[in-house]
């Protein structure tokens, strides 16, 4: 049994709203076990004994047919979610900077996303399968990263956390 991080993309944001023990109860019924969910962002933990691939395609499905809207999964194994996390190469706890990560599942997404030069005021960098990024708090939204992930292109395989959530998730 392997202990993975199910990353739901777009949840209780743009309009689709969710309610966390309703995922979890829709997960458990697909099958996976020990399912929790880490804060109001579609976070969950869960164990199966199917590889990442298997997960990612079963927990879309079951979000689909329980809640009826383009549900967008990323997963990650917790050894590979700490690996991300421990490479994140700028200062963590930066006063008045956000710290992300991008978790990017398609090579055409990725590569377009770590092409892409940092504002005047941001950092950008690429790591495995992932773009590492920190903004000023306040300036998400308008960050080269933010105008770009709004891009529809992007949804079906990229999906962001701040740190403090992904430390969260790695505390279980």
């Amino acid at each position: 049994m392997t202990r993975y991080v199910a990353l739901l993309r777009g949840v209780n944001v743009g309009g689709v709203k969710l309610k966390m023990p309703d995922v979890a109860h829709a997960l458990e019924q697909a099958g996976f076990t020990d399912v929790r969910t880490v804060l109001a962002t579609g976070n969950v933990l869960l164990s199966s004994r199917a590889a990442a691939a298997g997960v990612r395609t079963k927990a879309e499905k079951a979000l689909r047919d329980e809640f009826g809207y383009d549900a967008w999964v990323l997963v990650y194994d917790l050894d590979t979610l700490a690996e991300i996390s421990a490479a994140y190469p700028f200062e963590r706890e930066r006063d008045s900077y956000q710290s992300y990560v991008t978790f990017v599942s398609d090579r055409t997404a990725f590569d377009e996303l770590a092409g892409l030069s940092a504002g005047p005021t941001e950092e950008i960098d690429a790591g495995d399968g992932v773009i590492y990024w920190q903004v000023p708090k306040g300036s998400t939204l308008d960050s080269t990263i933010g105008k770009t992930m709004g891009d529809k292109r992007f949804k079906p395989s990229t999906t962001t956390r701040n740190l403090r959530t992904i430390d969260k998730l790695l505390a279980g």
